[in-house]
């Protein structure tokens, strides 16, 4: 199955990305705060390589050397290493995240944190699975008790309208929900949503290798996925908004439209 083969690709690059881990590593910047090292590369490319011999039909989208459009009717979003940041300074919360997409749908999608040793697949209509167990989000449906994850956008440096959304949203939901969480990692807070752990997740400017696997793991556990206007997502979409379905209404009010 080629899922099995998705898994088996996605541990072997875990292998690079422990090795890295517990190693100096040389960083370089992408941008103001945007960090890339050379362990995101090799992954990278030992992804690629590997994927091409498996899916030769399928246009492979990498984080680290991709240019160009995001739409194609066969694609593999490839992120080697979703959290640079926490990589770069010890914090375990990342991931290998890799999303098979056909006609604009989410199909197989992988996500391996080989730090905590967490392998997170799905299946279109199979159900979602972390280390075997099949996964499902959580059943509360009071927005107050929810804990909700999210993250910053790099464009924070600018202070522009994303950092101004940020804090927005921040500043009106924080009395009405448990607390927020900023782990650092979009496919690993996805994969938590999809565990139960976290009743939803909200976020702007990621790029579909933050997403494309972690919205199908999401959906295959019983979760909901829409862009800020409650309406179906789509890879253009300035923002995501996840969540267990119970609460998505109750969140949607206080999140600023863009």
């Amino acid at each position: 199955m080629n899922i099995d083969r998705l898994k088996q690709i996605a541990l072997e690059a875990g292998k690079i990305v422990r090795e890295g881990y517990a190693s100096h590593k040389e960083v370089s910047h992408k941008g103001v705060v945007d960090l890339v090292t050379e362990f995101d590369i090799k992954t990278e490319a030992f992804i690629i390589d590997q994927l091409k011999k498996v899916f030769p039909d399928h246009t492979l989208v990498g984080e680290e050397s991709h240019h160009g459009s995001y739409h194609y009717d066969k694609a593999i979003y490839i992120d080697p290493i979703d959290g640079t940041t926490n990589f770069v300074h010890g914090i375990p919360h990342l991931a290998v995240s890799l999303g098979i997409w056909e006609q604009g749908k989410p199909t197989m999608a992988v996500v391996y944190n080989p730090i905590l040793e967490e392998l997170f697949w799905a299946v279109d209509g199979e159900g979602a699975y972390c280390n075997g167990q099949k996964l499902e989000v959580s059943s509360q449906s009071k927005l107050q008790n929810a804990l909700i994850a999210t993250g910053f956008p790099y464009a924070k440096v600018n202070a522009g309208v994303e950092y101004e959304w940020v804090i927005k949203c921040m500043t009106n939901l924080l009395p009405y929900i448990q607390d927020i969480r900023r782990l650092g990692a979009a496919a690993v807070d996805l994969c938590y949503l999809a565990q139960g752990k976290v009743e939803a997740f909200y976020e702007i400017d990621l790029k579909p290798w933050d997403v494309a696997a972690g919205i199908l793991i999401v959906q295959e556990a019983g979760g909901k996925i829409s862009n800020v206007d409650n309406k179906t997502f789509d890879f253009d979409d300035k923002s995501i908004v996840a969540s267990n379905g119970k609460v998505h209404q109750q969140l949607m009010q206080y999140l600023e439209k863009i």
